[in-house]
C-alpha cells in the first residue's frame, strides 16, 4: 500500500485553519463593533461551522484526476462471469 503524500495528509488541516482564520475575522469584527465577548464567541463558532461546511462542499465539486477516474470506471463495469 502506498503512503499518502504530505499534501494529502495536510489538506484537511489547511481547510480547518482557513475556516478558523475567516471565523476569527468575523469574531474580531463583532467584538470590535459590539464590545460583547459572548456575542463575538457565538459569531466565531457559527462562522467557523458555516465556512467549514461551505469549503467542504466546494472541495466535493472538484473533478477527479485521471487515476481516480480510471478507478471509478473500473468499479462501474459489470462482472464478466456468468
Amino acid at each position: 500500500m502506498t503512503q499518502p503524500s504530505k499534501r494529502d495528509v495536510f489538506k484537511p488541516v489547511e481547510l480547518i485553519v482557513l475556516s478558523a482564520v475567516l471565523a476569527l475575522f468575523v469574531g474580531l469584527t463583532v467584538l470590535l463593533s459590539t464590545r460583547s465577548p459572548l456575542l463575538a464567541v457565538i459569531f466565531f463558532g457559527v462562522a467557523f461551522i458555516v465556512v467549514l461546511v461551505v469549503i467542504a462542499m466546494m472541495v466535493l465539486t472538484f473533478k477527479p484526476n485521471k487515476s481516480e477516474q480510471t478507478e471509478l470506471d473500473d468499479d462501474e463495469l459489470p462482472p464478466s462471469g456468468h
